[in-house]
């Protein structure tokens, strides 16, 4: 069939060679919910159901933050949420006072053992039932979290698939790769006076590429979204 170097052209070719038995199926576009934050809502379009949202960043970077929104804007609507915290780094009260309804989250304690924190998620992932779940191991040194197989990170996203509950992960550094569905990258911020209010972060929305952000000293606070057109292959 020689050199093809684009989805179309093997299209086109193996419509030639077999006729209209052989189409590719195109994956349907998932659904989105509110992030609870409207500017991450305008630049990425909200969480996508049935797939595998990243949250990363250094402390005090705004990725708990963004969590408890999250948490907030699903309880909000009724849903039935899980934490799995694995650090015990969640504060009701301050789970509270972001608007989230107590009454609607289930919060799983793992007393800092990571391994109990992933059969956890895998357990609660597997009953399904849950419109949001959150799986954050932000206070876990990234070289831990990096041993976290890709194979565990696949077998999540197929669980979810075609079906309505929208996965966080929280964590210091992207580790799912090509599982993840969309990864939101926050950075630390420096507290500039503007004479009344201090100012905003700036939010940009970027492609996926392989080069790592980079983050230099002083820089203004910023959101990078990165959207993952494929999935892990399976």
């Amino acid at each position: 069939m020689g050199s093809l170097s684009s989805k179309a052209e093997l299209e086109a070719a193996l419509a030639r060679r077999f006729g209209a038995s052989v189409r590719f199926r195109e994956k349907p576009t998932p659904q989105m919910v509110s992030s609870g934050l409207l500017e991450v809502d305008a630049i990425a379009g909200g969480l996508p159901r049935g797939g595998l949202t990243e949250i990363v960043g250094p402390t005090s970077s705004g990725r708990t933050s963004l969590m408890l929104s999250a948490l907030a804007a699903a309880t909000a609507r009724e849903e039935i949420c899980a934490l799995v915290d694995t650090h015990g780094a969640f504060s009701p009260a301050s789970g509270q006072a972001a608007g989230i309804a107590l009454s609607r989250l289930l919060w799983v304690r793992c007393g800092g053992n990571a391994n109990h924190a992933l059969k956890a998620l895998d357990l609660l992932l597997q009953g399904g039932g849950f419109g949001l779940v959150v799986f954050d191991i932000g206070d876990i040194p990234p070289r831990d979290a990096r041993k976290i197989p890709l194979a565990s990170w696949f077998r999540f996203r197929r669980v979810i698939e075609n079906t309505p509950t929208v996965m966080l992960a929280v964590e210091q550094e992207a580790n799912a790769r090509s599982c993840a569905s969309l990864v939101l990258e926050m950075e630390r911020a420096r507290a500039e006076w503007s004479g009344r209010l201090l100012r905003g972060a700036r939010m940009e929305i970027n492609q996926h590429e392989d080069t790592k952000t980079q983050r230099h000293k002083g820089k203004p606070a910023s959101l990078r979204v990165f959207v993952f057109s494929s999935f892990c292959p399976g």
